[in-house]
């Protein structure tokens, strides 16, 4: 039997955020999973699109994160696929994230999902300000503009 190819380099954006947000800084948390949700990830079944963090009772959880099963699991062994996931940190970066969440009004959102070379789960996650309409028209125009010389200077 042949051996089933592995996926390397496995990352999963949330490009939304990028979108939404102005990002401020970036952490790097490890996330709590059950055993199947790490074989879905290594599928590449997650999606990060809709996601959001929330400090409760000092400690950071990640909401609406979806993982799907694998047909492989256990029918009656099914974590929920939207289920609120812990993520660890430290206490500094912790009540760092907190205070600017408290004072400044700032988000904290998930930027991506992936494997370090420890092969363990990290999510890189930020604290982030949103963006006004205005904001958004601009950075897609910056990116047409950014585009068009990109194409123009490859014909010449």
């Amino acid at each position: 039997m042949a051996k089933k190819e592995v996926k390397k380099n496995l990352v999963f954006k949330n490009k939304k955020a990028f979108h939404d947000f102005t990002i401020l800084d970036t952490y790097e948390a490890g996330i709590v999973l059950e055993g199947s949700e790490v074989k879905a990830l290594r599928d590449g079944r997650a999606n990060l699109k809709d996601s959001f963090i929330k400090i409760i009772k000092g400690e950071v959880f990640l909401f609406n994160m979806h993982i799907s099963h694998l047909s492989t699991a256990h029918a009656t062994y099914r974590p929920d696929e939207r289920r609120e996931r812990k993520l660890l940190l430290h206490n500094k970066e912790i009540e760092k994230l907190y205070s600017k969440v408290m004072k400044d009004g700032i988000t904290i959102v998930a930027l991506k999902m992936y494997f370090n070379a420890k092969n363990m789960v990290k999510v890189q996650i930020a604290s982030a300000l949103g963006k006004k309409l205005h904001d958004k028209r601009e950075d897609l125009k910056k990116k047409t503009q950014e585009r068009d010389m990109k194409i123009a200077l490859k014909s010449f």
